[in-house]
């Protein structure tokens, strides 16, 4: 089985700062993207988020991980967040795959990440399924992760609070913030298939909380106890398990007329091929063409991540391309017995004088010059002057006219 990959991304979140993030890929091209965000006050690199994130992988679904605002690895100052900003910071990681690579079609959320994404779902158009583990059915229920310290933070207008071991500074505008959130009042209007998982015995957000989700959501709509699971589904077993299942359910939703859907979402405008800088790496671009969504890079040894053809890659994919189609239509013009075309494209830069078997124009130019060298192979029972002809048709290939021609590019700034 082919391995998946991982690669470290950044984006702007909703405060300005860089926000680290991981996006794992499957083996072959995603089936759909989906984003998850972490529980209260953890990171994209917890258990939980790993296990589900590789369990969604396998399933052909790429995930997208990011640290809010002032956690993980993350730029910007924690006590300055609130629930509304991680939102917002949600909303730019949907940003941020929607334009470089495609928009997510679910959305899973953890504990107070689940009420983000709940919050967040109504006015992502793309999203078709949301999953909540271990969610709050409203987020001040992590008000009494304060405990005694509500009163210091009432009074002094700040306290330092001791969570998982580690101590965080909260304000009391995080406390006013959260009493205007009305988490319940968004799913009753998402109009997303909707699976809650929760398990029974969750001490830290309690199994009541996924009763007034279900109760407050229209169908379709799921529940899927975990049973035994804590709260982190520390156990990789349980957390394995949320993905396979959020995997198997949300099919339903993502394949379900696929072919509609990327037709006219997520696409590049017409008759232009966008090529964006992804911030991952030195040299890793994304390229969207119409529904096309495609990686381009450089190798390692020249400073990319190898995660995508390098520029003279796509040239050679173009060139090869472009002949097996012509030749593809010269034998099906002439009814001939071809069962199968396939062609090896090499790329390198060599001497004009040395290039023996080039065209005499060639090998008159001064200094180096690109040599494309094509290697075709044709299956089918062919005379040997049928075959000889089709290696004449491939020099009308279109693109090789065009690489042998050479071609004027107008550089334009965008205002």
């Amino acid at each position: 089985m082919a391995e998946t990959k991982t690669q470290k991304v950044t984006f702007k979140g909703s405060q300005d700062g860089e926000l680290a993030a991981r996006l794992d890929l499957p083996a072959g091209p995603p089936r759909a993207y989906a984003l998850f965000a972490h529980c209260f006050t953890c990171s994209k690199d917890i258990l939980a988020a790993k296990s589900i994130a590789a369990g969604l992988t396998a399933n052909g679904i790429a995930v997208l991980r990011f640290d809010f605002t002032g956690l993980g690895s993350s730029e910007g100052e924690f006590a300055n967040t609130n629930f509304s900003s991680n939102v917002g910071d949600l909303v730019r990681a949907v940003d941020f795959l929607r334009q470089s690579y495609r928009a997510p079609s679910i959305l899973i959320g953890h504990s107070l990440g689940g009420a983000a994404v709940l919050a967040a779902a109504p006015d992502i158009p793309e999203v078709k399924a949301v999953a909540t583990i271990g969610a709050p059915a409203d987020a001040d229920h992590v008000v009494h992760n304060f405990g005694a310290k509500l009163d210091e933070i009432a009074e002094r207008g700040e306290a330092e609070v001791s969570l998982a071991g580690r101590n965080f500074t909260i304000r009391k505008q995080f406390l006013d913030d959260l009493a205007t959130q009305t988490v319940r009042d968004r799913v009753a209007s998402m109009k997303k298939a909707l699976m809650v998982l929760h398990a029974p015995f969750d001490n830290t957000v309690g199994i009541d909380n996924a009763g007034a989700i279900f109760t407050a959501a229209k169908h379709p709509k799921s529940f899927i106890s975990l049973d035994n699971a804590d709260h982190l589904l520390s156990d990789k077993a349980d957390a394995h398990y949320a993905a396979n299942v959020i995997a198997a359910w949300a099919s339903r939703y993502i394949d379900a007329g696929a072919d509609t859907t990327d037709s006219t979402q997520n696409r590049g405008p017409e008759g232009v091929v966008r090529v964006t800088e992804t911030g991952s790496g030195t040299f890793q671009n994304s390229v969207i063409s119409g529904r096309h969504h495609l990686l381009a890079d450089e190798p390692r040894d020249l400073g990319g991540t190898d995660s995508g053809p390098s520029p003279y890659d796509y040239l050679s994919v173009a060139l090869g391309a472009c002949t097996t189609m012509t030749l593809r239509l010269y034998a099906n013009h002439k009814k001939l017995p071809v069962t199968g075309i396939s062609v090896d494209v090499m790329h390198g830069k060599v001497h004009a004088a040395d290039c023996t078997d080039c065209a005499d124009e060639v090998r008159e130019r001064n200094g180096k010059v690109d040599r494309f060298e094509r290697v075709i192979s044709i299956e089918g029972d062919l005379e040997p002057d049928v075959r000889a002809r089709m290696l004449e048709i491939a020099d009308r290939c279109p693109v090789h006219r065009t690489l042998e021609a050479g071609a004027a590019v107008v550089t334009k700034g965008r205002p």
